[in-house]
């Protein structure tokens, strides 16, 4: 999701809510405590030079359970990082702490922002050696050879 989008869709509701993809729900007291961009530049095993840049979200409970973030404060919180910041409209990565620090996609599913894990991968399979993935095939769908040069008690086996 791109901070365009989460601004058009925050306009329209009443309540924050975030989820995160096995359903469970982060506390409503849950407080933006970042909102910036984090800017990636390194060089992969294939020897490609990279460069990304996220807009990042960083969601944090705290014991403030009487706290609620209103849609109107975040467009308020994320107009003020691009005037400061000069944030410009991109894809929008969100840290959250679960049982460790995750990163995570961002949606919206019509009624909550849904936290979508992110893997990693390798961006240079094909200079690092990575097998390309052999495709899998029932054994029923093999056709049998009913020429095969070994037959029952030929001795070839």
């Amino acid at each position: 999701m791109k901070l365009s989008e989460i601004k058009e869709i925050l306009s329209t509701l009443d309540n924050v809510e975030f989820q995160l993809e096995n359903g469970a729900f982060v506390p409503e007291h849950f407080h933006v405590t970042e909102v910036g961009t984090v800017i990636k530049h390194f060089i992969d095993c294939g020897g490609v030079i990279r460069h990304e840049k996220v807009v990042n979200f960083q969601l944090w409970n705290a014991n403030d359970f009487e706290h609620r973030l209103k849609p109107g404060k975040l467009l308020n919180i994320i107009k003020l990082s691009e005037e400061k910041l000069g944030i410009e409209d991109g894809e929008i990565e969100v840290e959250y702490q679960n049982t460790t620090i995750g990163k995570y996609d961002l949606e919206f599913n019509g009624r909550t922002f849904v936290l979508k894990n992110k893997t990693t991968a390798c961006l240079a399979q094909d200079a690092c050696g990575i097998p390309a993935e052999k495709q899998k095939v029932s054994l029923s769908e093999l056709s049998s050879n009913k020429t095969s040069c070994c037959t029952p008690n030929s001795g070839c086996c």
